[in-house]
């Protein structure tokens, strides 16, 4: 199984944590979130994954060569040049897309327990192109999701403003995105953003013509450990 861990991320919010080193290696009980995932990801049979490097890149390299990658196939997306957001991210890296099975693509700062594999399942069930783990959670920003499932806006609560798939749609769900989703192989060849570009424009362009849909997750735990607060929430109670 393949996995792309977003991981090049600035890490503003972890400052002074980050200034010295990359967000991936910042440690929540004693051990780098990025290792953290890894050995995750590898626990639940993921053996082929890709991992995008910006701030001190070079610190995340030495320390995957220090621990032998942990075992598993890991590809470098090198981003040292350019940061490219959550969307150029993918362009950049879609030949691991390449294939026949579907691509995990997970926020290195963001701690869970879930069941990646049961998850991946049930996306190849619906034939989404996409489907997002999404949470009942306090967020300014929301995904707006129709009465099955399928993505139909995003809302910034405190300004109120919405952007639709296509046209408004009434009884809405809303929920926070997770960070954490799985993809089609030919989910890269669908984005039309070039250089650094958020996804979430783009999430909202294909719904129109592909299925992007929400899988709700709220049970066990999931920590975004984006800031020093956070991470000390996370090794309370993780």
């Amino acid at each position: 199984m393949k996995a792309f861990i977003l991981s090049a991320g600035l890490g503003s919010r972890l400052a002074p944590l980050t200034n010295n080193k990359p967000k991936a290696l910042v440690e929540v009980n004693g051990k780098p979130m990025l290792q953290n995932l890894i050995e995750r990801l590898k626990q639940q049979g993921f053996d082929e994954l890709c991992i995008n490097i910006h701030h001190f890149g070079d610190r995340v390299l030495e320390f995957l060569q220090r621990h032998q990658h942990f075992g598993v196939n890991i590809t470098i997306s090198d981003e040292r040049a350019q940061l490219l957001d959550t969307g150029g991210a993918i362009v950049k890296a879609s030949a691991f897309f390449n294939g026949d099975e579907p691509v995990l693509v997970h926020n290195v700062d963001v701690f869970t327990d879930m069941d990646f594999v049961g998850f991946i399942a049930e996306h190849q069930k619906s034939g989404a192109m996409v489907s997002l783990v999404i949470r009942n959670r306090a967020s300014s920003r929301k995904l707006l999701f129709d009465k099955q499932n399928l993505l139909t806006g995003w809302k910034h609560l405190e300004n109120n403003e919405v952007k639709w798939v296509d046209k408004p749609v009434g009884e809405v769900v809303e929920r926070a995105y997770s960070g954490i989703y799985v993809a089609a192989p030919s989910y890269p060849k669908k984005l039309m953003g070039k250089g650094s570009f958020s996804i979430i424009d783009e999430w909202l362009r294909m719904a129109k013509h592909d299925a992007i849909r929400g899988v709700e997750y709220n049970e066990g735990f999931w920590f975004d450990l984006g800031s020093v607060d956070k991470i000390a929430e996370a090794e309370r109670n993780g």
